[in-house]
Order: structure tokens, then C-alpha cells, then sequence
């Protein structure tokens, strides 16, 4: 039965990237690999078929007030502190943060788009710039945050919530 439902589940996008889905079929415990070779700067894949929805664990925020479903592969996209990839908002589109190598795995930084998230959780990337524990980018110092690529929506709330604490 398992083995059916993964067959009739077609990739989003075949020739860019590929979900690795790792132990029990019910767990979480899943990747985005790339399928080929990106060179740093490149766009990987354009953010199409988003659906605007409430606030939750796979959700995307694409501004101070909206969330978007990514309806494709890329809801894979596993958190890093030391992330491949970036959801450029502006742009619609996920870019290449550095070269990443087929095979490897395509990850962002959450808080890079999340104000508050729906899900917190303790990171375990073990990146020398690892924040902890990932809640969104409200709960993190500007200081570290400044290390990262952010989205425009993340760096106007930062500003605001500074100019605040003044």
C-alpha cells in the first residue's frame, strides 16, 4: 500500500529536486536533495501555485500579514542555520544561497521569512551560527539575524520592533 501511494505521488519539479523520505512512512524525517548541480545566485525553482492560508507549521509567510502553502516539493525544504537556499518573497523564487552539488540538501533559514512561527522547535543543524531554538525571526537578536539573508518583510518588522525598544 505504501509503496502505491509514494508511485502515484508525482514530483513538482523532477529535473531541479527530489524528496528523500527517510524511516517510517508516517514520520517527518524527509529532504529536498537538488538533482543537479546550482551555482550560487541561481534560481533554482519560481515560488508558482502558492495558496494564501492561515498561519501553521507549513505555511510560508510572504509579508507582515500573509501566509502562503508552497503546493509543491518545496514544503521538503528542511530548516539549517547554515541554509542552501533562499525563498527570495520579492521574487517568487527559491535561490541558491552558495554552489550546491547534486545530491545535496536544499534547506532554508525559517526565521529568514517567519516573524513568529506557528511551531517552534529546538535546531539541531549544528552550524557555527545556530540560533537554538527556531520560533521566528520576533524572538531572535537583529546582532544575529544580520548573519542571514531576509526576506523585506522580516527586515521592516525588525526595524519597527527596534526603533520600539529604544
Amino acid at each position: 500500500m505504501h509503496e502505491e501511494k509514494q508511485q502515484q505521488q508525482q514530483p513538482s519539479h523532477p529535473d531541479l529536486f527530489k524528496v528523500l523520505r527517510q524511516g517510517d512512512p508516517t514520520s517527518f524525517s524527509s529532504k529536498l536533495v537538488a538533482e543537479r548541480d546550482f551555482n550560487k545566485g541561481e534560481t533554482i525553482a519560481d515560488l508558482t501555485g502558492l495558496t494564501l492560508g492561515p498561519k501553521k507549521y507549513s505555511s510560508v509567510q510572504i509579508s507582515r500579514t500573509e501566509h502562503v502553502e508552497l503546493n509543491s516539493d518545496l514544503l521538503y525544504l528542511n530548516h539549517s542555520c547554515d541554509p542552501s537556499t533562499y525563498l527570495d518573497i520579492t521574487k517568487r523564487a527559491i535561490v541558491a544561497l552558495k554552489d550546491i552539488k547534486q545530491g545535496g540538501e536544499l534547506t532554508f533559514f525559517y526565521p529568514s521569512t517567519e516573524w513568529d512561527m506557528a511551531q517552534a522547535f529546538d535546531c539541531w543543524c549544528g552550524a557555527d551560527k545556530c540560533v537554538g531554538k527556531v520560533n521566528g525571526a520576533r524572538h531572535i537578536p537583529t546582532k544575529i539575524l544580520e548573519q542571514f539573508t531576509l526576506s523585506e518583510h522580516i527586515i521592516q518588522l525588525l526595524k519597527e520592533r527596534d526603533s520600539q525598544e529604544q
